[in-house]
């Protein structure tokens, strides 16, 4: 839906605060590094009041459109975005364990980092947030910036 039919979708959610809730908790569901068929495990990784809060976010200032038009205009795909030349540090989240080192040095010219994540699914800055800070602080360390 997110990449196919964004505006239809986006309507729906922006009307519906109870939808918007079930749509974001179903995403975390299934995209969380939680065992498989058990829904309330997401709340040991994100807490209730992270969830609630990102959905006032989103139904607050209307914005759940803009979160899908990455999917719908292809922005996720690296080989039609420019690359960054910046120095950069990617950690793959566990769900996306074959994306290649390869394709990602293609896109970031200066990749000083390529990590494979023990733990921690496509919200992985909500799931290990203390993992996640430690991976950036060590990052911005060897850049000097610490």
């Amino acid at each position: 839906m997110q990449a196919t039919r964004p505006d239809t979708l986006a309507a729906a959610l922006n009307d519906s605060p109870a939808g918007l809730v079930a749509w974001l908790a179903e995403k975390l569901v299934e995209w969380s590094d939680t065992p498989a068929g058990d829904p309330r495990a997401v709340e040991r990784r994100i807490s209730r009041d992270r969830i609630l809060t990102e959905a006032m976010v989103y139904w607050t200032t209307q914005t759940i459109g803009s979160s899908f038009r990455p999917y719908y205009e292809r922005a996720d795909q690296p080989e039609e975005m420019p690359p960054v030349v910046v120095p950069a540090s990617v950690h793959i989240q566990r769900h996306e364990g074959d994306y290649p080192e390869s394709l990602a040095r293609r896109f970031y010219r200066d990749l000083r980092v390529f990590e494979r994540l023990e733990e921690g699914g496509h919200f992985a800055v909500g799931e290990v947030p203390a993992v996640m800070a430690a991976r950036v602080r060590a990052f911005a360390r060897s850049l000097g910036m610490l």
